[in-house]
């Protein structure tokens, strides 16, 4: 599966749709980012049960600053709806599958819980 470009016109849709959703944050003007896109693009290749998501900081600042984005690239993961990861850096192709392999592994109920738990400590 191809990267698809996320704005603020498809994200809830996107994330809606697809139960494991990888987002990469990034810019044209970014070293770091064009070195990893290579990387991000291979992976997406190998897990066509994901939706590998781009984010163009410049176009899409509203977006960026929701995810509260400071650093490029960052990479965040979002499972049933829920972000379970966001991280500033560049990542080579063995940790980011890495990465992945442990995204899959949460378990989502736990997670669902434990938010459940904060809310109601701050209620």
């Amino acid at each position: 599966m191809s990267t698809v470009e996320l704005t603020a016109d498809n994200f809830d849709q996107t994330v809606t749709d697809n139960e494991f959703v990888l987002i990469d944050f990034w810019a044209s003007w970014c070293g770091p980012c064009r070195q990893f896109a290579p990387v991000f693009e291979k992976a997406s290749e190998k897990h066509g049960d994901i939706a590998f998501t781009k984010v163009d900081t410049e176009a899409e600042q509203q977006l960026a600053a929701a995810f509260n984005i400071r650093s490029i690239p960052t990479l965040a993961v979002i499972r049933d709806k829920t972000l379970i990861y966001s991280q500033p850096g560049a990542l080579p192709e063995a940790a980011l599958e890495d990465l992945i392999r442990q995204a899959r592994e949460v378990d989502m109920d736990e997670v669902r819980k434990a938010a459940a738990a904060q809310e109601a400590e701050q209620a």
